[in-house]
């Protein structure tokens, strides 16, 4: 087995960025999920914005397109991207009561735009959970994965369907 080349690591073993200088810029895009599980009642505030702290969704729809064009000063060795473009959109489950988030990023880079993606729908469910506490302390934030990706070398990822 040939030893895989380290893109985050010199030959000394330092730590560094990798180098994309001489890689092409495609166009990238990247969608990423999280769920956050809820009891009916705080749900039910969520739906009607009649939580404590007011409307949450489109608190976590601005916080978490916010968190995507900020990834880099987050993820250590994350390169900094101009996005062109970076949504948030909330699905509503009654049964069992959860709002799905959906963060999709895109851009023309020599890099892709994965964690741009991830770390949005992680501050979306973040901004859910600080919005609802005042009514319910036990929410779970789970489910945060890639769900699809493309362009670039590696190509296109779409994961498999989540099994409950």
């Amino acid at each position: 087995m040939q030893k895989k080349h380290l893109t985050h690591i010199t030959p000394s073993g330092d730590i560094r960025m990798a180098d994309v200088e001489t890689k092409m810029p495609t166009k990238r895009v990247a969608v990423a999920e999280a769920v956050v599980e809820m009891a009916p009642a705080t749900l039910e505030l969520l739906k009607k914005s009649s939580l404590p702290k007011g409307n949450a969704l489109a608190c976590a729809q601005v916080g978490g397109i916010m968190a995507a064009k900020r990834a880099s000063e987050i993820i250590p060795l994350c390169h900094p991207l101009a996005l062109s473009f970076v949504n948030i959109s909330f699905a509503i489950h009654d049964k069992p009561p959860q709002v799905h988030i959906t963060a999709e990023t895109r851009a023309e880079n020599a890099t892709g735009v994965e964690m741009e993606a991830i770390v949005a729908a992680q501050a979306a469910a973040a901004i859910i959970y600080d919005m609802c506490k005042a009514v319910q302390r036990d929410i779970v934030i789970t489910r945060v994965r890639l769900i699809h990706k493309s362009g670039g070398k590696s190509g296109e990822f779409n994961a498999p369907a989540w099994h409950e």
